[in-house]
């Protein structure tokens, strides 16, 4: 009897121990799998964050964008049970001919015509995107209105608390700036290893230290 007690309270133990190895092991795949799933939903509001980003730079350089073409549908639609033919009448040959005829003008009629649609779309489309202030002219107004240089940390931090349902980063900031000064539409100056950015001067402005360099000259 103690002999047949001892074995089963081994077993006993042997099971209990394995039983709590595969919770342990269990718990710890839960948590790897739901740390995985929460970075991957980081990831993809990263990847969304972007693409928004992406096009209001698409936008503020005034690239077309190419169209998108439509996910293409499965192919598996249930074709209806042919139908038992009756006997044709007499005289029913030629309305038969003439209603499927008939059927297949109006078919290729409305055919034609739907496409005509997708240009009011667009159009309505584009407009509305229009009426919204592109991420370089609400740059240039920034700068417009500060009377300091600002960095390009600072003018995405300022108008990403603006506009936040536009998501504007530091880098896509970046490099519109830089194409600003480019085209002459901002200056940059340079403090130490910080780049800072302002409104281009008015032309007044300008020349007005041209004109006191050219006073001592006439003086003489």
């Amino acid at each position: 009897m103690s002999q047949s007690t001892t074995a089963a309270t081994g077993l006993t133990s042997q099971y209990a121990a394995q039983v709590s190895s595969d919770l342990e092991h269990n718990v710890k795949e839960q948590e790897r799998i739901s740390t995985d799933i929460a970075s991957l939903q980081e990831e993809l509001a990263s990847l969304q964050r972007d693409h928004s980003v992406l096009v209001n730079v698409q936008q503020a350089l005034g690239v077309t964008p190419a169209p998108v073409r439509p996910a293409a549908t499965p192919d598996h639609t249930t074709v209806p049970a042919p139908r038992e033919k009756a006997p044709a009448e007499p005289g029913t040959g030629k309305r038969t001919r003439a209603k499927k005829s008939a059927d297949s003008s109006t078919t290729k009629k409305a055919a034609a015509e739907k496409p005509a649609s997708k240009p009011t779309t667009t159009a309505t489309s584009s407009a509305a995107k229009a009426a919204q202030p592109t991420l370089v002219e609400l740059i240039r107004r920034h700068l417009t209105e500060q009377s300091e240089p600002r960095s390009a940390a600072e003018v995405a931090t300022t108008l990403g608390e603006a506009h936040p349902e536009r998501g504007i980063k530091t880098t896509v900031v970046r490099t519109t700036l830089e194409n600003l000064v480019a085209r002459n539409h901002a200056q940059r100056t340079k403090q130490g290893t910080s780049v800072y950015y302002t409104a281009p001067a008015p032309a007044g402005q300008a020349a007005a230290p041209a004109e006191d360099e050219s006073q001592p000259e006439q003086a003489e």
